[in-house]
């Protein structure tokens, strides 16, 4: 059996726009006042803990400073075209088009910039942070992304 702990929303938070495509179609641009919500399953270390939550929420608030008041950019999207430019991506749908400077931006390697992706992308990040402070007693981490209450995308990355 394993531990697990859980640190969520507060200071976990990130204001962003994107779009996302689905069934052919694409969203207006917008944005979410996301809620991120962690939790690390594993062993026990030495000192009893499967890991600090004050370090736990420190990794976690800095990808979240990362994506704050940025466009969410589905760099891997099938139903887009996207351009990068010198100073600024050009995204296409159709007859729709957007440029936005590079500084606004934040190229994730998604298909799509909805919640299930984002959390995606978060508990990799997570896994890599966890590995560098040797984390090995750390066997899943699941991540949501809240994009309003009652609406939120999960993953769980095991690992090991």
């Amino acid at each position: 059996m394993a531990y697990k702990v859980s640190v969520e929303r507060n200071t976990l938070r990130f204001a962003a726009a994107h779009f996302a495509t689905f069934e052919g179609r694409c969203e207006p641009l917008h944005g979410h006042n996301y809620d991120v919500i962690v939790e690390v399953e594993g062993e026990l270390t030495e000192d009893g803990w499967v890991i600090d939550f004050g370090a736990l929420k420190e990794m976690t608030r800095a990808l979240c400073r990362e994506l704050d008041h940025k466009f969410l950019l589905q760099r891997e999207s099938k139903a887009l075209e996207i351009e990068e430019g010198m100073s600024n991506w050009k995204v296409r749908f159709r007859e729709r088009g957007w440029v936005f400077p590079k500084s606004d931006v934040v190229a994730l390697p998604v298909e799509n910039s909805t919640a299930e992706q984002l959390a995606h992308w978060f508990a990799e990040r997570l896994r890599e942070r966890l590995a560098e402070r040797g984390a090995a007693n750390v066997t899943s981490i699941t991540v949501g992304i809240e994009e309003m209450p009652g609406q939120a995308g999960w993953w769980t990355e095991r690992i090991g």
